[in-house]
């Protein structure tokens, strides 16, 4: 096993260890900055998620939203925002989340660790940005 992956499985396993299960994303993302990851890559319906971080990237490979050819869902910037705000108030699963995000139309986001923000496209290039607080993490 790579330092990268090593350090990113670490890092992943100390941030569930705390997050709150409501508003538990800042946690996730700042146990991950501090950890040395910068970037973290998602790609819809795949579920592939791509990791740059300082001693490399890595990529993990989660199980797919869709099992054939299917229509990509236009994106809906509505829905997308209710799908976030249910996650951060727990009210959602992760594999939920990505689903709903799908759902509406997002086929990929990139969360930026270092300034705190997520974008999240739609394939034929619509976005939305979302800042997320910084939380402090005690060592």
């Amino acid at each position: 096993m790579s330092k990268a992956v090593e350090n990113l499985i670490k890092a992943q396993q100390l941030a569930m260890s705390i997050r709150p299960k409501i508003g538990g994303f800042p946690y996730l993302a700042e146990v991950l900055r501090k950890a040395g990851i910068r970037q973290n890559i998602w790609n819809l319906p795949s579920c592939q998620s791509i990791y740059l971080t300082e001693y490399g990237s890595v990529v993990s490979q989660g199980t797919s939203l869709i099992s054939m050819t299917v229509d990509i869902p236009p994106f809906d910037r509505e829905a997308l925002v209710k799908a976030l705000r249910n996650d951060q108030a727990g009210k959602s699963t992760f594999p939920e989340f990505l689903k709903a995000s799908w759902e509406a139309g997002v086929v990929k986001y990139i969360v930026d660790f270092e300034k705190r923000f997520v974008i999240y496209y739609g394939v034929l290039g619509e976005s939305y940005t979302e800042n997320y607080p910084a939380v402090e993490i005690r060592d």
